[in-house]
């Protein structure tokens, strides 16, 4: 049997305001590919399908039709919801989509009732954990003293190796599950899955199948040979920027995991930074290349210039985010009692907007700042004997 393992889709995700849902669709439809060509029996989907628990209509189309596609390429798919997910929204029709080939693990009080699919060796049981938050899930797994991500996650699979052990000799068995495994290597656009307590849990809790198929890392990662990330086919954050986004592929034979390895996917818009003054940005030809990537820029002009990302999207429409950080400058804060003592309303204003953007007012501005602090102390409550 062959599987496929991707997870952390998030469609309906934006990256600093920029839809990606074009992106999204197109290599998720690269996965159907794969499936063709590779002969893939069984793909599997370790959580966060979408953004959020309530995804809009175009996301909804997007997924539904990456999974179409997937089934239509010839592979059964097994799902399980992340901490993005509603697990009720995903797991909605569940026994009927099952009759298509689409089988949706939602289900807390039924992780260890796994999907059957069987190949010329004999049966191969995939177990999918949804995602378990530590204090919900021990009162539905009926563990009040479960402590935290392991103490659940722990009890999830004393259930699943249960029931393994009470199958027949051979069958193989595959875990999906979404977590945060100590020795993966986290990014900056994972959502934090630890409220009140750790968030880490050991990979041995794992132990006793012959695949995990692991989400919640958006990074494809190895930590033990039956026991992996696949990470998010698109890029979330800048902190992405040098991953290979990819899947994995693992053959079972009759002894359980016989091979893993990895297929690439395709980088419909490259992430990029740039650093510089404005001006060098805007004409310098070596950035010509950066026109075409979703650009980060940190800007170290002495002042800050107006109207920067404007200026900056005419060449590089797809700039998304701005950064200042004068050449030089102090890396020191100064506190704010410091920063006050023995100065005037008007000298604390004209310090505040030269630390904002490097330049002190000019003389208009200083006028109209004294023209300000002027309409504001005689509009003081504290002058009409009331308290501030």
């Amino acid at each position: 049997m062959r599987l496929l393992h991707t997870s952390d889709w998030h469609v309906g995700r934006t990256f600093h305001g920029a839809d990606l849902l074009a992106e999204q669709e197109s290599v998720l439809g690269y996965l159907a590919d794969i499936v063709a060509e590779e002969r893939v029996d069984v793909v599997l989907v370790s959580g966060d399908i979408y953004d959020r628990a309530v995804p809009s209509a175009e996301a909804v189309r997007v997924a539904a039709n990456a999974l179409a596609r997937l089934r239509a390429a010839g592979a059964s798919l097994v799902i399980t919801p992340g901490n993005h997910d509603s697990a009720a929204r995903l797991g909605a029709f569940a026994e009927f989509a099952a009759a298509g080939g689409l089988h949706l693990c939602t289900s807390v009080a039924r992780l260890h009732e796994p999907v059957l699919l069987a190949d010329a060796h004999g049966p191969v049981a995939c177990y999918g954990i949804p995602y378990l938050e530590p204090e919900p899930a021990r009162h539905a797994l009926g563990v009040p003293e479960a402590r935290g991500h392991t103490g659940v996650l722990g009890e999830a699979m004393r259930r699943i190796r249960a029931d393994l052990a009470e199958r027949a000799q051979g069958t193989r068995s595959v875990v999906l599950a979404h977590a945060f495994v100590t020795g993966g290597e986290a990014s900056d656009s994972e959502r934090t899955i630890s409220v009140g307590g750790v968030e880490q849990v050991p990979g041995a809790v794992f132990d006793g199948v012959d695949y995990v198929a692991l989400g919640h890392l958006h990074g494809p990662q190895r930590l033990a040979e039956h026991l992996r990330y696949s990470g998010s086919p698109l890029a979330y954050s800048f902190s992405e920027a040098a991953h290979h986004k990819s899947v994995w592929l693992a053959d079972l034979d009759a002894g359980g995991l016989a091979e893993v390895w990895r297929r690439e996917l395709p980088v419909p818009r490259r992430l990029a930074t740039a650093e510089g003054d404005l001006e060098d940005l805007l004409s310098a030809p070596e950035y010509e290349d950066l026109a075409r990537c979703y650009l980060s820029v940190t800007l170290t002009d002495q002042v800050r210039p107006l109207d920067a990302m404007r200026r900056l999207r005419e060449r590089f429409p797809h700039a998304v985010h701005l950064d200042w950080r004068p050449a030089g400058g102090s890396t020191e804060p100064l506190r704010y009692a410091e920063a006050v003592r023995g100065r005037s309303d008007v000298e604390i204003t004209g310090g505040f907007l030269e630390d904002c953007r490097g330049a002190a007012p000019n003389e208009r501005e200083a006028a109209l700042l004294t023209v300000a602090l002027e309409q504001a102390g005689k509009a003081d409550p504290e002058q009409d004997g009331e308290p501030r």
